[in-house]
């Protein structure tokens, strides 16, 4: 069915049926009725098609990803999904395992199908060069910051989330809170342990253990430095872990050692991988960087937003989510 259906059944010229079907003031009220009955009768859809032309713009966004679909991508794809749904907007995912050029592909791409705006997903939270474009569409960095100041980015608060965990294992009554990660290059690995640190100093405390113990992001290190550490120093009561493999090592090192999780030993992960902390015993407690919020919160930026968020970065804050492997049952 097209507009000339709609407004022969109605009775009008076609500019009329137009003029009523996207709210136009020049249009009585019982007209516009008539039209948007006739409308309904005939299951008339409007052409996209037509109405991008008209209105300069594809209702398309792109999200680009560095990692393809995985469980950091779908929660952002999903937050950006939903921001856009009220406008009508489509959303096209591109996989760029992380190779430059193929971003840059992806982004040509976009640009000829005349995109909206692009989303650029990161695989870490290190900070990335900006893309070498020209296409005039707006683009906001998601999770992985832009190294350009006058990009906008949207990332998750990771010293924030830190500080969560490591004072909800002192109120539970934990003192001897040692931490493990991945590898010391990381960005990750460098502002969750600087929180960890001045956390624990804020509450009079140090770090236990010898040292911050840092490898991998593996379930196998997070069991092999748990080992290592309370064989080095058995008072260690607690470990906070950069990731939810590193916790789920760290709970299986606790049981072969004999320590009890949580009463003798707590333990706390971050990201919040359901994969991992519910399929653990017990259940990690862990941080939740609530990437679909991230999502939702890229996807404002995209097209504008409060004046002092059109350049720099914007942190989402992080939410402890607290399961049994931190919540003692029993008094210290």
């Amino acid at each position: 069915m097209t507009i000339s259906d709609v407004a022969r059944r109605a009775r009008v010229s076609p500019s009329t049926a137009s003029k009523a079907l996207n709210g136009r003031a020049q249009v009585n009220e019982a007209t516009r009725q008539r039209v948007l009955a006739a409308a309904r009768e005939l299951a008339y859809s409007p052409n996209a098609f037509a109405q991008n032309l008209r209105t300069g713009t594809s209702r398309t966004v792109g999200i680009i990803a560095a990692d393809g679909v995985g469980r950091f991508t779908l929660p952002v794809l999903m937050g950006a999904s939903h921001a856009f749904g009220s406008e009508q907007m489509a959303v096209l995912l591109c996989d760029s395992h992380g190779d430059p050029d193929l971003e840059r592909r992806n982004l040509d791409m976009l640009a000829k199908h005349q995109a909206d705006g692009v989303i650029m997903l990161g695989r870490h939270t290190d900070a990335r060069p900006p893309v070498a474009h020209t296409a005039r569409m707006p683009i906001v960095y998601a999770y992985a910051p832009s190294s350009d100041p006058r990009d906008r980015s949207v990332v998750p608060d990771e010293a924030g989330g830190a500080r969560q965990a490591i004072e909800h294992l002192i109120e539970q009554g934990y003192r001897r809170i040692a931490h493990i990660s991945g590898p010391s290059t990381s960005h990750a690995t460098r502002i969750r342990l600087e929180s960890v640190r001045r956390t624990l100093a804020d509450h009079g405390l140090a770090l236990a253990g010898s040292r911050p113990y840092v490898g991998e992001w593996s379930e196998q290190w997070g069991l092999s430095a748990t080992i290592m550490l309370l064989t080095e120093d058995p008072t260690v009561d607690a470990v906070f872990c950069g990731n939810d493999q590193l916790a789920r090592g760290a709970v299986e090192a606790a049981r072969e050692l004999g320590r009890r999780v949580p009463d003798d030993f707590g333990v706390v992960g971050f990201d919040d991988w359901d994969a991992l902390t519910l399929g653990s015993r017990p259940p990690l407690s862990s941080v939740d960087m609530r990437l679909g919020e991230l999502g939702r919160k890229a996807a404002h930026r995209l097209f504008g937003g409060p004046a002092d968020e059109d350049h720099g970065s914007v942190t989402v804050p992080c939410g402890l989510v607290v399961r049994d492997s931190s919540r003692r049952r029993t008094a210290p």
